[in-house]
């Protein structure tokens, strides 16, 4: 049964939507706005007094921003022409048409929480835009870059035993492969937790041996499909002589280093051909995977001065070069819409998901796209909270952050929330929830 609508957050003063709005979002904006100053040396120096004025815009912009959100202004149309624009205003007017107050506006905190939160990654950007010769700045890219370099030791840990593992591929058996394709499917869960925007753009690193918490973190797995995962690639495998898996990203640092050992996988044991992976095409949600983050990734582990992880970097520079890896960004990924509308607003991305065998959707943002971020029943079907969303056989990979699950056994939700009422959101529990798969 479907509740509500995801949220409007006065009605909700509780919940993780609220809190969201209200706290982190704007400890955000100040953190962004601290990169711009921190950053306005360079600035000067590459742009001169040109340089400095468009540090003072952006500045000027974002903290208006951040006043609108905390005194609950009404959420305005976006400015600057960019590629979205029009899509974006648009959904802002469908938006106005939903709201019964007497003004007729959409405001911070009587608005959906998918949308607001959306709209105000969007609106940072729409700062940066109007602000050149810095029109090119990413307020997060420090973040990001700190959370691979603090995961860095237990990134040696995951392309030691990635290497390791491909010297041997093709010695094991079919029972000992499908262990490790469970291992690293249980790295890539886990590395899902490295979110800075749920830390509010704090330090959110990886620094434990990851490989040795699989067991230890297995009874928190709350729905797992791994084992129809594996079912359905060694079927495309035996009939299909090119198989494509599609990597809907999220987190750049340590979660794409785990998507990337996965990816390298499954090419080496040939499970898959081909992997295409879909990122942002803006800065998103702080630690967002955008093409420069998954270049500049790869380019750092080439760099490493261990062997085996400089050993990783090449292979997948080489993955990339070869075609055999491919990136695509898209604007539908940063615009407020669930999933179930792209065969409408997007129907060329939507076209390119159905050419893949398998579609693995990483993270928090997705799942909630995915389900429309309405309150369902615990006990929803996740075919049904799709709602009509299949352009092939698809899993959800994700640490649960936000105050939505769909698809558990009946009392399931119930006895997680007596025994810890922040279950949803504390990124403690994840999932492998698939839907089209055998």
């Amino acid at each position: 049964m479907l509740l509500s609508n995801i949220w409007c957050m006065r009605l909700f003063c509780r919940s993780f939507a609220y809190l969201t709005i209200k706290d982190r979002l704007p400890q955000i904006l100040t953190k962004a706005i601290d990169s711009l100053h921190r950053h306005k040396n360079e600035f000067f120096e590459k742009y001169g007094e040109e340089g400095m004025e468009a540090e003072k815009k952006a500045i000027s912009l974002l903290s208006k921003l951040r006043n609108e959100l905390q005194t609950d202004k009404p959420v305005t149309p976006l400015v600057e022409k960019y590629i979205d624009t029009d899509i974006w205003n648009q959904y802002l007017e469908y938006q106005q048409s939903l709201i019964s107050e007497s003004d007729g506006k959409a405001r911070w905190f009587y608005s959906p929480w998918l949308f607001v939160e959306c709209y105000m990654y969007r609106r940072i950007h729409d700062a940066i835009i109007q602000s050149p010769p810095i029109d090119y700045f990413d307020v997060f890219k420090e973040s990001k870059g700190q959370n691979f370099f603090e995961s860095q030791e237990s990134a040696v840990i995951l392309c030691t035993h990635l290497q390791q593992l491909k010297s041997r591929v093709g010695h094991l058996s079919r029972e000992q492969l499908r262990s490790e394709f469970f291992r690293l499917l249980q790295i890539s869960l886990w590395g899902n937790k490295c979110d800075l925007s749920l830390s509010g753009g704090e330090t959110s690193a990886q620094k434990s041996n990851l490989i040795n918490s699989l067991d230890d973190l297995k009874p928190f797995i709350l729905v797992n499909d791994m084992e129809r995962l594996w079912s359905l690639l060694c079927k495309e495998e035996e009939k299909a002589s090119a198989v494509r898996v599609a990597i809907v990203l999220d987190n750049s640092g340590f979660e794409l280093v785990t998507d990337l050992i996965l990816a390298d996988f499954l090419l080496s044991s040939k499970l898959a051909t081909e992997v295409h992976f879909y990122g942002k095409i803006i800065p998103w949600f702080v630690s967002d995977t955008t093409i420069h983050d998954f270049n500049w990734l790869i380019k750092q582990v080439k760099r490493s001065d261990h062997k085996w992880m400089s050993r990783c970097g090449g292979d997948w520079k080489n993955y990339v070069k070869m075609g055999r890896w491919v990136y695509v960004d898209h604007m539908f990924w940063t615009l407020p819409h669930e999933f179930s509308a792209m065969s409408q607003v997007a129907p060329d991305l939507y076209a390119e998901l159905q050419k893949a065998h398998l579609i693995l959707f990483k993270g928090d943002l997705n799942y909630r796209k995915l389900t429309g971020d309405r309150k369902w029943e615990f006990t929803v079907p996740f075919h049904q909270a799709l709602n009509g969303f299949h352009p092939a056989p698809l899993c959800s990979i994700r640490t649960l952050k936000a105050e939505i699950q769909v698809g558990l056994q009946p009392g399931q939700g119930e006895q997680l929330a007596a025994a810890d009422p922040s279950w949803l959101t504390m990124g403690k529990y994840g999932i492998f929830q698939s839907d089209g798969l055998l």
